[in-house]
């Protein structure tokens, strides 16, 4: 098991790569504490989620697609972004890291729950901050044939 969580950006999370199959998290993870199943009968695509609470992240994966992974959500205070707590970042200093990787500003946005989501499309990447604290932020890969992505919130 890896110490800290990592951020790999369009390719993965830790050495799980997108696009691998469920079974693969859980020789990697073990199993999860909870699974769920999430169904979007308007784009008619179907989720199956691995819950590790304990590790502070879920994974998702495309029903539709062999049950791979194509997303992420993370909570971990530990987890790394290019090499750094990502999680003990202010916003203005998230976006600068993303601006230094290559990534732009993409959007933000105030949620009716009352986080702000702060986006980097080209990354793949969302960040929700509450109280102008990270608390959780989401991360995947378009899937090439339909251009499509799943992320949760």
């Amino acid at each position: 098991m890896e110490i800290a969580p990592q951020i790999h950006l369009l390719k993965g999370f830790g050495s799980l790569m997108f696009w691998t199959l469920i079974s693969e998290a859980e020789i990697i993870y073990g199993k999860p504490e909870e699974i769920q199943v999430l169904e979007d009968p308007i784009l008619e695509t179907a989720c199956t989620v691995y819950h590790y609470w304990d590790l502070g992240f879920s994974l998702f994966f495309d029903n539709k697609n062999q049950k791979k992974l194509s997303s992420v959500e993370v909570d971990n205070r530990d987890t790394l972004l290019f090499g750094v707590k990502i999680f003990s970042l202010t916003e203005k200093e998230l976006i600068e890291l993303m601006k230094q990787n290559g990534f732009t500003l993409s959007d933000t946005e105030k949620q009716d729950w009352g986080e702000k989501r702060v986006s980097f499309d080209e990354a793949g990447l969302d960040c929700y901050f509450e109280n102008n604290k990270l608390v959780s932020l989401n991360f995947g890969v378009i899937d090439e044939t339909t251009n499509y992505n799943f992320l949760p919130n």
